[in-house]
């Protein structure tokens, strides 16, 4: 659906306002960047007439940043995908959950971290019985690494970023002032040092940051990291699990959780906030403990 009365053809703020400038179009590319892609399943989510989202997603077909793919013949059904164009979205609906996060929901301070029971806690504790979407990442080698591993548990740490001693750039103007950024090489070297402890309950660690792969290989090489890290600098996990984010130097960047993800892709355990980088490794073992006595869990 386009707006002509803020379609300035001169204004590319005003043209891109012309596809997606309705808030319920920018819920459905929301959803769709989460993985929810089937008409029906999309208007459950929403609550959304199913008049309404028949004109948002024809109106996004038409303007080619979203594809209808067919899942069925008899009768005749489709499911419902980001193109390129649709995935050059995804820093805009990031942008917006970091400003609503900070500013709405917030106290407008830029942090790594947030408190105990916050809207924004309780959302990504939230993700609990979800599933990860199937997506590639870039490793630290150029390749594309799967972010959950094909053993029994996936162990998934997201930081803000590490880097390696002497790189440019190093750490961003401010970093050690920032809530919550400090403390990623610590975590990365003690999941390293007790990597023999997950290995031994089926687990299978990744790390991911929004850093470039060369900053990432960089920083694995100095500190002896041998497991995957990977990064989502295209933001394709962050927006599809909707995870916390804020902005230092111009690059958003995920605040520290961990997520523990079983075989079958579906996160069972959160930890979120992460006050002590360090202390949520044997956390994160606890949770591997508990997780094979009993339900899923959260801390």
């Amino acid at each position: 659906m386009r707006y002509p009365d803020v379609a300035d053809g001169d204004c590319a703020i005003a043209q891109a306002l012309g596809v997606v400038g309705d808030w319920w179009t920018l819920l459905v590319l929301r959803d769709l960047a989460g993985g929810i892609t089937r008409f029906s399943d999309l208007a459950d989510e929403l609550g959304i007439s199913r008049k309404v989202l028949t004109e948002r997603l024809g109106a996004l077909v038409e303007h080619e940043v979203v594809e209808r793919r067919p899942y069925s013949d008899r009768p005749p059904r489709y499911e419902y995908h980001l193109t390129e164009k649709g995935r050059g979205l995804l820093p805009v609906l990031v942008a917006l959950q970091d400003w609503g996060g900070r500013f709405l929901l917030g106290d407008g301070s830029l942090t790594a971290t947030t408190t105990a029971g916050s809207a924004e806690a309780v959302r990504v504790h939230g993700l609990v019985g979800h599933r990860v979407p199937p997506q590639l990442l870039a490793d630290r080698r150029n390749g594309r690494t799967d972010p959950v591993a094909g053993t029994e548990w996936t162990v998934l740490y997201c930081f803000p970023g590490a880097w390696a001693p002497g790189t440019t750039p190093g750490n961003p103007p401010g970093w050690d002032t920032i809530p919550g950024a400090p403390g990623c090489t610590l975590e990365s070297s003690t999941f390293r040092d007790r990597l023999p402890g997950f290995a031994d309950r089926g687990a299978t660690v990744h790390g991911v940051s929004t850093q470039r792969p060369d900053q990432l290989d960089a920083f694995a090489e100095h500190h002896r990291i041998p497991f995957s890290l990977l990064s989502d600098q295209d933001l394709e996990l962050t927006t599809a699990l909707r995870l916390p984010t804020f902005r230092a130097a111009g690059v958003d960047r995920l605040k520290r959780l961990t997520l523990v993800i079983d075989r079958a892709r579906t996160i069972r355990a959160v930890l979120y906030p992460i006050s002590d980088p360090a202390g949520s490794v044997s956390d994160a073992l606890a949770h591997l403990d508990a997780l094979s006595h009993g339900p899923a869990a959260s801390g």
